[in-house]
């Protein structure tokens, strides 16, 4: 059984790296006509209109792999810590080096559920589930005849065999963590929908001034997100929300926010000036900047008198930032 329950996103201080030497091209800047530069930068940014980048597609599974009936997303048993050097690798909880990253229970790659109501107790090993026979027929002394269904669950794979023992794995209990990877596969954390000001498609920035950045929220971006898994009498509960956003601005910087950010408004108050939830001091030199943001999401579970958490993160699409040197004009 299956359960899902949404309630309004927390509201949390964001916490930026702290700003770095100001770069040489930054101290070159010189107002122009009498202008201050920080002016300069509420004309420059009020012209700019940022546009949603798309999220990156979502792969429910990697190749060869089948999510079952009613999971929405099979990577839950595949967890994803983050790109290398991204805050979040390692082997913390959910990790793929810690124990329970991947599921207990597969056949080929796909994720299995170890008891089945109609089919028994999976067994890696043999890759069928198997369950008491009934009735039972005429058996030597010590035998018992079990009804065994292969590759997988299929039906079309079934069969009745006579065993001196149980099968491995056959009566254990309800695992908590399963269930828990369970309900999470019931719900979805999608990638986010994220935004930058400036942004190429609409004009260029300028070397030194500061850089927006921020993504929708909603409960599937951001959480926080509940779901339930109950099998035989154990039932467990999960939480799912983001713990932080770490925005890879294109030129080996990583900026880490805590909050989703505030959109830039042309008009507002702050048109100009940094943002003050999410945002980026300025690129030293002029090109052209790549932009992606990936969340880090933490899925605590409780239940069975036991708790634990799976790490999971998602990748934005990549938004393009075309950064031109100002230019001074004398006479």
């Amino acid at each position: 059984m299956l359960t899902r329950e949404g309630t309004p996103v927390p509201t949390h201080s964001a916490t930026l790296p702290p700003a770095g030497p100001e770069p040489a091209a930054r101290r070159l800047l010189r107002p122009v006509g009498g202008l201050p530069r920080r002016v300069l930068a509420g004309l420059l940014l009020a012209a700019l209109v940022a546009v949603a980048a798309p999220p990156a597609p979502v792969q429910a599974a990697g190749p060869g792999v089948e999510c079952p009936p009613g999971q929405n997303d099979c990577s839950i048993w595949d967890d994803d810590p983050g790109t290398p050097g991204d805050p979040g690798g390692g082997t913390g909880p959910g990790s793929p080096n810690s124990p329970g990253a991947t599921p207990k229970c597969q056949w080929n790659g796909k994720p299995l559920p170890c008891y089945n109501p109609q089919l028994g107790w999976f067994d890696n090993a043999s890759g069928c589930y198997y369950k008491v026979a009934e009735p039972q027929e005429e058996a030597p002394e010590g035998q018992v005849w079990y009804v065994q269904t292969c590759n997988g669950g299929d039906l079309g794979a079934q069969s009745t065999v006579l065993r001196d023992e149980p099968p491995p794995g056959f009566g254990t209990p309800p695992d908590p963590e399963e269930l828990a990877r369970r309900a999470l596969a019931s719900i979805s954390l999608l990638p986010p929908r994220t935004s930058v000001a400036p942004r190429r498609s609409v004009g260029p920035g300028l070397v030194g001034l500061p850089v927006w950045m921020w993504a929708s929220t909603g409960r599937n971006y951001f959480g926080p997100l509940y779901a339930s898994a109950s099998d035989r009498g154990l039932t467990v509960t999960i939480t799912a929300r983001v713990q932080r956003t770490v925005w890879d601005m294109g030129n080996g910087k990583k900026i880490t926010c805590r909050t989703p950010g505030t959109p830039y408004k042309a008009t507002g108050p702050n048109a100009g000036k940094k943002s003050p939830t999410c945002g980026y001091d300025g690129y030293a030199k002029a090109g052209n900047y790549r932009v992606s943001a990936t969340t880090f999401w933490n899925v605590h579970w409780v239940g069975g008198g036991r708790s634990g958490d799976i790490a999971q993160t998602r990748t934005s699409g990549v938004i393009d930032i075309q950064i031109k040197e100002l230019q001074v004009v004398t006479r």
